[in-house]
């Protein structure tokens, strides 16, 4: 962007200590939009005081969260919400610039690999079975348990690019493979847990009874290994948390929601005094897309 006398002007004002102004030359300079972002990065190049390069960090970052705003807000009133194309745009939080050919590359070549072994004669499990092999033996997916120093493990293009995940992002992939394959496997609401369950293809997955939560699902599937469960281990599961299960808990969850999920836990990881404009930026994305 050509700079104007104004921009000259708001750069000088970039290092003013008092904290309303800078405030104030911030919200000027990120209404100029992400064209000014050349800009603020040469400006940053030829800066050698740290705080001011973290301030300009900080003004560019403002730009870029400006469009993702944006690009959440179209994705929340497309006509289909897709799984991927929300969580590479939770990714873009961390890295703007990210481009997800590779992401869109893998995806493609773990869906043909699966597709290949797959026929109309499998039962679920076997479905199941081969899905969960190539992910997690011949790709050799590896998951943890939900880390919040490890931000990077709630980006799916860094779970594509280290081949390791928590329950969320692995969960993702699983689903995202799952619908490109056709194979009925959804996330459910089950307390404390990421928990995918393959739904009865007869069953209408949106209206629930108590009497009949629990026989729409065929099984269920952690995506931290791909170990499927019984209905007795789920039945366990409840008596062991002192919570009764409730027909709400075995209700697919919208894709919505999911990415919800994934942007409340990944806010955690900015639990800290600097990075505290992050977490509230994140819980802003989430409420953007709920009802």
């Amino acid at each position: 962007m050509q700079e104007n006398k104004e921009i000259k002007a708001l750069f000088h004002l970039i290092d003013d200590p008092d904290s309303e102004v800078f405030s104030s030359v911030s919200d000027r300079i990120v209404s100029y939009g992400r064209g000014i972002i050349p800009n603020l990065e040469n400006l940053w190049e030829n800066t050698i005081s740290e705080d001011v390069q973290e301030r300009i960090e900080i003004l560019i970052h403002k730009l870029h969260y400006s469009d993702l705003t944006e690009d959440f807000q179209r994705w929340k009133t497309s006509s289909y919400h897709d799984l991927l194309t929300a969580s590479l745009l939770v990714s873009k939080f961390q890295y703007p610039e990210l481009n997800s050919t590779s992401v869109l590359q893998e995806v493609e070549k773990l869906r043909r690999n699966i597709w290949l072994e797959l026929n109309n004669y499998l039962t679920p499990l076997e479905q199941v079975n081969v899905l969960t092999s190539i992910l997690y033996n011949y790709y050799s997916l590896k998951g943890s348990e939900v880390a919040y120093q490890h931000p990077e493990e709630f980006l799916i293009n860094k779970v594509i690019e280290t081949k390791k995940g928590n329950a969320i992002t692995n969960g993702i992939l699983y689903l995202l493979l799952s619908e490109l394959l056709d194979i009925p496997v959804r996330a459910i609401n089950i307390p404390r847990q990421f928990v995918l369950a393959y739904i009865k293809p007869e069953y209408d997955t949106y209206s629930y009874s108590n009497e009949s939560a629990m026989n729409r699902i065929e099984f269920f599937i952690d995506p931290m290994s791909g170990q499927v469960f019984t209905h007795k281990d789920v039945e366990n599961y409840f008596k062991r948390v002192s919570v009764p299960p409730v027909a709400s808990y075995f209700k697919p969850l919208s894709h919505q929601r999911i990415i919800q999920t994934l942007l409340e836990e990944f806010s955690k990881c900015f639990d800290n005094d600097k990075d505290q404009y992050k977490k509230h930026e994140l819980m802003n994305l989430s409420s953007l897309l709920g009802d």
